[in-house]
């Protein structure tokens, strides 16, 4: 094979080329269908392993699993669900509507006819339910104890006993309804039913959801009942799959328009369908190897590490169009084959090996997070850019000497062969505007980058943290402009969004609409426990509902105030027992809990040992989730026993606090590794550390633009975007690695630094430009996602990737040209030959 350097007029750094990267080389160009081989030989295995990684998580519950806070909510569910007992733990809510009023007397008589079928329906294992007509009925007949006498008490009622019993009912238990209501009335809009269903303590998603979508099924069997129009069953399992759902409908719309719009851009970057089927192929493979590695390491798919596969397709077009484009240059030149391609891999191998190892820097600084779905994001992106590197690295070269050869010894046609960027094309006189500011005010430039850096970076510190299950939902106006689609992308039909209309509309409550104290204290066996708790629900803080200066709350108080209500027996016990008039029990406490446990409502608030109670209280709509928590800590810090605040708010606010701690630490330890492996690797490439410096200016500014730029488009940081600050350290070194590397060999080559610039910016910017278009418009479209998340982390990985290039093309070039200003007036910036000293110390030359 000739002599590569005499062809290109080798440099430096192709004398001191590795044997191992000769051999590499000359296997590629010599024997490569023997590497193509090789590597579907690999990809079936990786096949193997797709679809083994678990069961597919989603929503809120993917990051919340293993935090301590988490952990503290299961370990109190399991002292108030289990109980001894194999029922109660899972439950669901109908929301019952009604315009005229969900009061009247029929309203009532349907509630207790679903009630009644719902208890004995088969199948349905429904332990208990709760109406507003069950409340009421009990207060016309108080001995009415099955559901058919509790129907008759209703249907023999007067409307003024009915209107009374409203009003009694709502004194002694607060009736479901929503906040349209007032006793005097006796009308409401909507009203809930309240279904708990005997299943184990850990019966999984599926078992709850078939119960749920059993009433559904039930309701709609009851006349006047119908869901979607005057009824909504809401219930966890039916929420976890909908939010599943969303996965699927947002793919088959977001999957397919991404595919045509990066098949377009490739095509019209590789302008040969024989070209743009290698590098397809290339991205099909890195996908499977990934998918594959996440099976073999039991890694389940998620919400979050969806947004991985953009940023590998990302970084896979752009290596694919950067060796093609610069394989075609060679070709252009006069190489063969094999001569061109040795080239490219030689000139490409480094620049490739630095991106590869700056980005997966920036995914694994994810590895320092607490939250174990980031640490997966980290592990996952990392082994995945790995795996980018090793297709487009060496498949994709062999690939394409493999299919040139056979094409040369046949009449098959060439199609595109110029490289983009090429000096008469139009891309190639746009292009070299930052090469002509670097002419004329270079220092104007890059001063001027600096100052707006710094002023996006301190606009951007004001960005806002999310995290909370309505995150993942889409609104209204999304859900209908997804709906005029035509079959198969039309979406399924979603439950929350009105469920969530009914909670923050007519209940005054968000999603998650309570938080808890949990209180674990030997004490709660003692008299203390009711006025400690009762205390607790007095004046409480503003981010609660309250009426009457006391918290909407459910305890053992409530519990207590409940059943005496409706037990004349146990009314007694608690009198005879409160010997100071506070209607609290003071003496014969133990007997007072015998008859309080003897109903299984009382469980859910005190368990059967007396040595943990725990108050849910209902949260203001209007307080947020961080209101919500600070109130329930506050509660728990006054409380004399031991008490924690907890429930999902608490734990959302937790991973709020971690994601936080997450974006800055990962961040900063991707910058500070970043650089720091930049600048050895020039130092060991070049002999010049200072080309790793220059590289970074252009990624600070590109951070700094998409902080300001979340801010500015009101997009939070959340557990799914959070990566994207580190993660945007290595797609800006992406762009301005190759950009710098192609300048460095220009340049150590013999050109002064803007013929250098010149032969750069037409060259490798037309594949970078290629290489933005295609990933900004093809992977942009997750914009159109109907999960917020996934819409936003795609618009910021289009900012990021359009800042990138941005900066290299427009500030990169003024950078570099300070810089030969100050080494032509000061001498090297950085004059220690390190390298050189290392070498001559060990004999190696």
């Amino acid at each position: 094979m000739p002599d590569l350097d005499e062809i290109r007029g080798g440099t430096d750094s192709t004398e001191h080329e590795s044997s191992l990267g000769r051999r590499v080389n000359a296997v590629i160009t010599d024997r490569p269908w023997q590497v193509v081989l090789a590597f579907v030989i690999v990809t079936v295995l990786f096949v193997g392993g797709m679809g083994g990684g678990g069961e597919q998580q989603a929503g809120t519950d993917q990051f919340t699993d293993g935090l301590e806070e988490q952990e503290a909510l299961e370990d109190m569910q399991d002292d108030f669900q289990a109980e001894g007992r194999e029922s109660g733990n899972s439950s669901a809510n109908l929301f019952i509507t009604d315009e005229r009023n969900t009061l009247s007397k029929s309203s009532l008589r349907r509630m207790l006819v679903f009630q009644e079928r719902a208890e004995h329906a088969d199948g349905l294992r429904i332990a208990s339910t709760t109406s507003p007509a069950s409340l009421v009925a009990r207060q016309l007949d108080p001995d009415a104890e099955t559901r058919e006498e509790q129907r008759r008490a209703v249907e023999r009622a007067t409307q003024r006993d009915l209107e009374a019993a409203i009003a009694d009912a709502d004194e002694a238990a607060g009736l479901p309804v929503s906040t349209d209501f007032t006793r005097e009335s006796a009308q409401a809009d909507v009203a809930q039913i309240a279904v708990t269903y005997e299943t184990p303590p850990k019966a999984d998603s599926d078992d709850r959801a078939e119960l749920q979508t059993g009433t559904v099924e039930l309701a709609n069997e009851i006349e006047g009942y119908e869901t979607g129009e005057n009824v909504e069953v809401f219930g966890d399992a039916i929420i976890q799959e909908e939010t599943l759902q969303l996965l699927g409908d947002t793919a088959i719309v977001v999957f397919p328009a991404a595919l045509v719009l990066i098949m377009f851009f490739l095509l019209v970057a590789y302008r040969d369908p024989i070209d743009l089927a290698l590098g397809l192929v290339a991205l099909v493979m890195t996908l499977i190897w990934t998918f594959g590695f996440m099976g073999y390491a039991n890694i389940p798919f998620s919400d979050s590490l969806i947004t991985v596969f953009p940023l590998l397709l990302a970084v896979g077009i752009d290596f694919g169009i950067h060796i093609i484009n610069r394989y075609r240059e060679e070709r252009a030149a006069g190489a063969e084959i094999g001569d061109a391609m040795a080239i490219t891999s030689r000139q490409l191998s480094g620049a490739f090996l630095i991106v590869t190892l700056t980005t997966v820097i920036g995914f694994a600084a994810n590895l320092t997070s607490s939250l174990s779905q980031l640490r997966d994001f980290g592990i996952v992106a990392a082994v995945g850019i790995s795996f980018t590197f090793l297709i487009f690295g060496f498949f994709l070269p062999a690939g394409k000497v493999g299919l040139d050869g056979l094409r040369e010894g046949t009449r098959m046609p060439s199609f595109g062969t110029r490289p983009l960027g090429s000096e008469d094309s139009i891309l190639g006189r746009v292009l070299p505007v930052g090469t002509k500011a670097a002419r004329i005010a270079p220092v104007i430039v890059l001063v001027s980058a600096l100052v707006f850096g710094a002023a996006a970076a301190g606009y951007g510190t004001g960005v806002d943290t999310e995290f909370s299950q309505e995150a993942f939902f889409p609104d209204e106006e999304r859900i209908a402009q997804y709906e005029r689609l035509p079959e198969p992308f039309a979406p399924g039909e979603y439950t929350f969004m009105t469920v969530l209309d009914y909670l923050e509309e007519d209940f005054d409550q968000g999603f998650v609409g309570s938080v808890t104290v949990y209180v674990d204290d030997p004490d709660v066996r003692s008299a203390a426990a009711f006025r400690e708790v009762d205390r607790a629900v007095t004046e409480p803080p503003d981010a609660f509902v309250e009426t009457d200066r006391r918290a909407e709350a459910d305890s053992l108080v409530s519990a207590l105030k409940e059943r005496q209500s409706t037990d004349p027996e146990f009314a007694a016990t608690v009198t005879r027992a409160d010997s100071n008039g506070d209607e609290l029990p003071n003496r014969n406490v133990d007997h007072v809990y015998d008859e309080l446990l003897e109903s299984d409502a009382a469980h859910q608030y005190v368990t059967s040992d007396r040595s943990a109670t725990r108050i849910v209280y209902q949260v203001d709509v209007d307080a947020d989730q961080t209101d919500a928590t600070n109130a329930a800590e506050a509660v728990a810090a006054n409380m004399s026993m031991d008490a924690t605040a907890t429930g999902s708010l608490v734990v959302n606010q937790a991973v709020i606090d971690r994601i936080s701690d997450s974006a800055i630490r990962s961040l900063i330890v991707a910058f500070i590794l970043t650089a720091g492996f930049l600048m050895l690797s020039y130092w060991w490439l070049e002999s010049r550390m200072i080309y790793g410096v220059i590289n970074l200016v252009p990624v600070l500014v590109t951070v700094a633009m998409l902080a300001a730029s979340m801010r500015l488009f009101d997009v939070p940081l959340s557990p799914f975007n959070a990566p994207i600050l580190s993660v945007s350290i290595g797609l800006g070194v992406d762009y301005t690695v190759h950009f710098m590397h192609r300048f460095v060999d220009e340049y150590e080559a013999g050109a002064d630094v803007h013929e250098a610039l010149a032969v750069t910016v037409r060259g490798t910017g037309g594949a970078l430009t290629g290489s933005m278009l295609t990933t900004v418009c093809g992977l942009g479209v997750l914009y159109l996602a109907l999960i917020p998340l996934i819409m936003e982390f795609g618009l910021l990985l289009a900012l990021g990737v359009f800042y990138a290039y941005l900066t290299s093309i427009l500030l990169l070039p003024s950078t570099i040209v300070v810089w030969d200003r100050l080494e032509r007036r000061f001498g090297p910036l950085d004059d220690v030959q390190w390298r050189a000293s290392v070498r001559s110390l060990t004999g190696k030359y």
